[in-house]
């Protein structure tokens, strides 16, 4: 089959890399799997266009239920959607973008939800089929850069004034977008980096947001301990995981974290904002830290310098976490098996 997976295609971010994923997956069942920004089109008479080509597009996917599931309505080959997060999570609360996911799920073949909960946020409020919508945790697999040094990754800042080598780097990955809220931690973490110069907040990831992104440079600019850096690859970005003290999440919602999953993966402990998202994935004082507030997240990463049974602790279990539920192949096979069914 030829199949036409549309989602956010901004370079560098989650998304992203999860639709490149799901075309690995499809494409290694022997169909055709392309990728096409939900930015580039209008409308879903664009779409139906599209799916016109010779050779012609027998089904089609959508990650995302408003800004790419939307896009779906009116062409005329079967199709799924994939929940991103911020759907289920925000959307849900417009009810003109309501009113159009539900018609969306309506007419799509099969959902796919990352969480029990993204689930059950969906039969709640946009009356969707129950036996309709699975449940596949997003798998995960991290590739590390075989030469890294925090001079260079770095380079875009002022961190160099103090030797790299002694620093405690706390990581930070987000698009810049209101959502993800980077300046969450920022006040709060400058002061504690006033006590301790080695406590350093680095920020890393692409301008999604244009206008949003000078606030937050402006604000940084400020904010003694806190840098931004440039988005890198995922090579290069999983190296610096590897290095850095701990990986922060500070985001108002998520559907499922990639880059905590990651952290977990690589053997780095998450400090992560309690929100539902993160929560169902991290389990405090277990596989990883939750924090409620600006001044809770410093409480939890003191308890993370100064408790290295802690640490230790969270590494292997967050390890084994990813390990037994977010399985590369167990997500393939899922997605293979509902591509099927779109014949």
């Amino acid at each position: 089959m030829k199949i036409l997976l549309i989602a956010c295609l901004n370079p560098q971010t989650g998304n992203n890399t999860t639709a490149e994923r799901i075309r690995n997956h499809i494409e290694s069942a022997g169909h055709i799997c392309e990728l096409s920004d939900a930015a580039e089109f209008q409308s879903s008479t664009e779409v139906a266009q599209l799916l016109s080509q010779d050779p012609l597009f027998e089904g089609a996917l959508a990650i995302h239920l408003f800004k790419a599931g939307r896009l779906l309505l009116d062409i005329p080959v079967p199709f799924g959607v994939i929940f991103g997060g911020t759907d289920i999570n925000e959307d849900i609360k417009v009810e003109q973008k309501r009113f159009l996911m539900e018609q969306v799920l309506q007419k799509a073949r099969f959902a796919v939800a990352f969480t029990d909960k993204m689930r059950e946020t969906a039969e709640l409020f946009l009356f969707s089929q129950r036996c309709k919508v699975y449940v596949q945790p997003q798998g995960i697999q991290t590739a590390v850069a075989q030469k890294f040094s925090w001079t260079e990754f770095l380079r875009c800042t002022d961190v160099s004034a103090v030797r790299a080598g002694e620093l405690r780097v706390f990581l930070l990955i987000c698009g810049l977008r209101k959502v993800k809220d980077p300046l969450y931690v920022a006040q709060v973490f400058s002061e504690w980096h006033g006590q301790n110069p080695l406590n350093v907040l680095i920020i890393i990831g692409p301008k999604i947001d244009p206008v949003f992104s000078i606030e937050v440079e402006s604000a940084i600019e400020k904010t003694a301990g806190v840098y931004m850096t440039q988005e890198r690859s995922q090579r290069e970005l999983h190296a610096a995981m590897k290095k850095c003290f701990a990986v922060v999440n500070s985001s108002v919602s998520e559907g499922m974290s990639a880059a905590i999953l990651e952290a977990m993966h690589l053997g780095v402990p998450v400090v992560a904002r309690d929100i539902p998202g993160n929560a169902a994935i991290v389990k405090h004082g277990i596989t990883g830290l939750l924090y409620s507030s600006p001044q809770d997240f410093v409480d939890q990463s003191q308890r993370l310098l100064s408790d290295h049974e802690l640490r230790e602790r969270l590494v292997r279990n967050g390890k084994v976490y990813v390990e037994e539920h977010h399985s590369l192949k167990q997500e393939q096979e899922t997605y293979q098996r509902l591509v099927a069914t779109l014949h």
